[in-house]
């Protein structure tokens, strides 16, 4: 991610490149002309020659912009060795949900973080009131790289997110068959259990064995006959 002012239109540019840490002056001074040390060639933008300019070279959006763009680099770092990790992991690990949550994770971050950056500093970048020439100044090759590798972060990670959530649902459906396998193998054993055990014979009775009487309903104004032991009661 730079500024450059390369491009021809000035013959003697004070200021030629910028990027996150280094930046190139061509007999620059100070704009306060408080010191009149000449800067010249490409340096650290924390060297220690440039403190006498930091108020003018470190403005607040351009710290900001090395933040955001750090933290990108290390999700991107974060997420490479993970990666490689995933590309060696069977999809019946445990940890290959994980993995991919945890990649994805970083890609989107990475990208949100990478967005912020490049918007402040094409935003704040060519400023009139930061670089001298503001008005020749342009956006380096490395600034549109930087686009391009923020916005293309983004649909990688909500991939690995969204195979991540497939693989979840894939895992929980088929315990959940299993579960319903088990069950309905378990019912049948059960019931064929239940058929193939013999079951005790009633005891016979013999035919002439008399059957047990039903008592009479009593009548008005009679005495109900009451029959002797083992006997049995008619209506006649």
């Amino acid at each position: 991610m730079g500024a450059s002012n390369r491009n021809g239109r000035l013959e003697k540019p004070r200021f030629t490149n910028l990027g996150l840490w280094e930046v190139c002056f061509n007999d620059f001074q100070d704009i306060h002309r408080f010191y009149d040390n000449p800067f010249n060639g490409c340096m650290w933008v924390f060297e220690e020659e440039y403190y006498i300019i930091h108020d003018f070279l470190l403005p607040g959006f351009y710290i900001a912009v090395q933040l955001f763009a750090t933290l990108c680099f290390v999700m991107c770092l974060i997420g490479l060795p993970l990666t490689l990790a995933f590309l060696r992991t069977s999809r019946d690990d445990d940890r290959y949900v994980v993995l991919l949550l945890t990649i994805g994770t970083c890609q989107v971050l990475g990208s949100i973080f990478g967005f912020i950056a490049v918007v402040i500093f094409g935003a704040k970048g060519d400023s009139r009131d930061w670089m001298p020439g503001w008005q020749n100044n342009d956006m380096g090759w490395s600034f549109a790289l930087g686009v391009v590798g923020a916005v293309l972060l983004l649909p990688g990670g909500i991939l690995y997110m969204v195979e991540a959530r497939r693989e979840r649902y894939k895992r929980l459906n088929e315990i959940s068959n299993r579960e319903v396998s088990e069950y309905g193998d378990d019912c049948y054993q059960h019931q064929a259990n239940v058929a193939t055990t013999p079951t005790a014979p009633s005891p016979s009775q013999s035919y002439f064995a008399p059957e047990p009487s039903r008592p009479r309903r009593p009548q008005s104004g009679r005495t109900p006959n009451i029959p002797p032991h083992g006997g049995i009661q008619t209506d006649i």
